[in-house]
């Protein structure tokens, strides 16, 4: 149980940075972000420590971050409704670089959001 709540969090934080990352709009509706953004997105080590930064208080939190952080609750409830299928096979994706290339971030993240 504690792992799935743990994975929910993960993923939040994770997929509203990059979805919001990658499409840079400001409009209200959430365009479908291409998987060739994904790659582009976690390519960009700068930028995702920049969000993992702002998704740990330590650092400042541009829209994207602010974004993050305002949907934390809907994770915490262990429920992604605004997830399309597109975003969850995203998700495990996103999921997987992130154990692997930023494992300490990773662990923070689980420690700072399961309180």
């Amino acid at each position: 149980m504690m792992y799935k709540y743990q994975y929910s969090i993960v993923v939040f934080a994770v997929l509203v940075a990059i979805i919001f990352a990658a499409e840079e709009k400001s409009s209200t509706e959430r365009s479908s972000v291409s998987d060739d953004a994904i790659d582009a997105t976690l390519k960009d080590k700068r930028y995702l420590m920049r969000q993992l930064k702002c998704a740990l208080g330590e650092g400042p939190c541009d829209p994207v971050g602010r974004r993050l952080k305002s949907l934390a609750p809907l994770v915490l409830q262990g429920s992604c409704s605004q997830c399309t299928p597109q975003e969850q096979r995203q998700i495990r994706k996103v999921l997987g670089y992130m154990q692997v290339n930023f494992p300490k971030e990773w662990n923070r993240i689980l420690k700072e959001y399961s309180g």
